[in-house]
């Protein structure tokens, strides 16, 4: 007999993670991965290994999650989508289904990653939009949030704004190329748009937690550069809260 041949599909996955533990598998609740390789099993009929671009926390968001999958069987991949849409709650949707080479992998053939960070400014908060949105209740100057953002522009060690940067990929290698951190108005307040070769463990958060200090004037933009050479996450300030955060785009 010929070995069975084996095809690997890619998937873009849209979530909302409010109702969930983030992307990866964990034992301590419900995570999106899990619930996708479920459902892929159930419409394959076969063990399924399904590999993320990366993970996402606790009540991050996704509108370009990508993963991909390996199956001995020749498939319909418009069928198969919308199987697993209905196989899936609705706060999870699989986007497009499209084969690839043997070769290509979810996480490493990945170049770029592009995130968006929404924060609303306004006095009161929009109860539409509050559960997406970062209200700031502080005041906070838009020009130093501008001019801040640009300081963290290029390559650097980002070991400071990286959590648990003694383990994993910040251990391994923390040198990241941040090629985009723009200011994009929207109503009620501003997004944040983000582009890395490649973001350390929280690092999103923490460089917008970080720039909001600079723009409430809590720190001074000449610190930027003393916390990136410091390689002490103690000194970058402090996380800002996962619900506004998107995943919107994995360039490969």
């Amino acid at each position: 007999m010929y070995p069975l041949k084996n095809l690997r599909y890619k998937l873009t996955i849209a979530y909302d993670g409010t109702n969930y533990c983030g992307w990866q598998v964990q034992n301590t609740g419900r995570s999106i991965q899990s619930l996708v390789q479920k459902a892929l099993e159930i419409a394959l009929r076969h063990p399924t290994d399904l590999t993320g671009s990366g993970r996402t926390d606790s009540g991050v968001h996704a509108r370009g999650q990508t993963a991909h999958f390996d199956t001995h069987q020749e498939i319909d991949p418009q069928k198969l989508l919308f199987s697993l849409n209905g196989l899936l709650p609705p706060d999870i949707r699989i986007f497009s289904i499209e084969p690839v080479a043997e070769t290509f992998h979810a996480r490493y053939s990945a170049k770029q990653k592009t995130y968006h960070y929404h924060l609303h400014l306004d006095l009161v908060a929009d109860p539409i939009l509050a559960p997406y949105r970062y209200h700031l209740t502080s005041n906070i100057d838009r020009e130093k949030l501008a001019s801040g953002a640009k300081l963290f522009l290029g390559t650097h060690d980002f070991t400071s704004f990286a959590n648990d940067a003694h383990k994993g990929s910040a251990a391994h290698d923390p040198i990241r190329t941040l090629s985009q951190f723009d200011l994009i108005d929207q109503p009620g307040g501003v997004r944040l748009e983000l582009t890395c070769d490649g973001f350390l463990y929280k690092m999103v958060r923490n460089l917008v937690g970080t720039l909001i200090e600079v723009a409430a004037e809590r720190l001074q933009p000449e610190q930027i550069a003393e916390i990136l050479a410091a390689k002490d996450r103690r000194r970058a300030g402090p996380a800002a809260p996962p619900h506004p955060l998107f995943l919107m785009h994995v360039q490969y």
